[in-house]
C-alpha cells in the first residue's frame, strides 16, 4: 500500500563539522554519505512514504505535498539518485501485486518528474508482496 522512496548517493557528500557537546557527553554520531543525505532528505521533506488507499494508484492530496517537498530537495540535490519502490497489499495475488506496486512506483516518479526532478535522477521499481514493508502493513493500514 505504499511507494518508498529509497536514496543513492552518486556522488560523496561532505562531512559537516563536528558539533561541540558538553564535557562528559559523548559526541553524537557522525552522519556520512548516504546516511547524512538521507537525514537531510527525512528533515527536509517531513518522509520517504507515499500511502495509497485500497488497490488504488491514484496519489491524494497528502501524498501530493509530499513528493513536492521531495522534488525541491531532490532538485537542489541533483548528485543523488532515487529508487522508488512500489508495494502491494499482502492479500493480492501475486500477479494483481506486481502490476498495482508497479503503477504506485511509476505514479511516484512521473509527479517527481512533473515538478522538475530530472528523469535520470530516477528509478521506479514494483516489488508487488515480494519484499513488503514493516509498516503500515497491517489489515487496518
Amino acid at each position: 500500500m505504499i511507494a518508498r522512496l529509497v536514496l543513492w548517493i552518486a556522488l560523496a557528500l561532505a562531512v559537516p563539522a563536528a558539533a561541540q557537546t558538553r564535557r562528559g557527553a559523548p559526541p553524537p554520531p557522525k552522519l556520512t554519505g548516504i546516511d547524512l543525505a538521507r537525514a537531510e532528505f527525512l528533515a527536509a521533506s517531513g518522509g520517504d512514504t507515499v500511502y495509497f488507499g485500497g488497490s488504488s494508484a491514484a496519489l491524494g492530496l497528502p501524498a501530493k505535498a509530499l513528493l513536492q517537498r521531495q522534488a525541491a530537495w531532490l532538485r537542489r540535490n541533483p548528485s543523488v539518485v532515487v529508487a522508488i519502490e512500489g508495494h502491494a497489499d499482502a492479500s493480492d495475488t501475486r500477479d494483481r501485486a506486481l502490476a498495482i506496486s508497479a503503477r504506485r512506483a511509476e505514479e511516484v516518479r512521473d509527479y517527481l518528474i512533473l515538478f522538475g526532478v530530472p528523469p535520470a535522477q530516477l528509478t521506479a521499481t514494483g516489488w508487488g508482496k515480494e519484499r513488503a514493508p514493516t509498516a503500515g502493513m497491517s489489515e487496518a493500514a
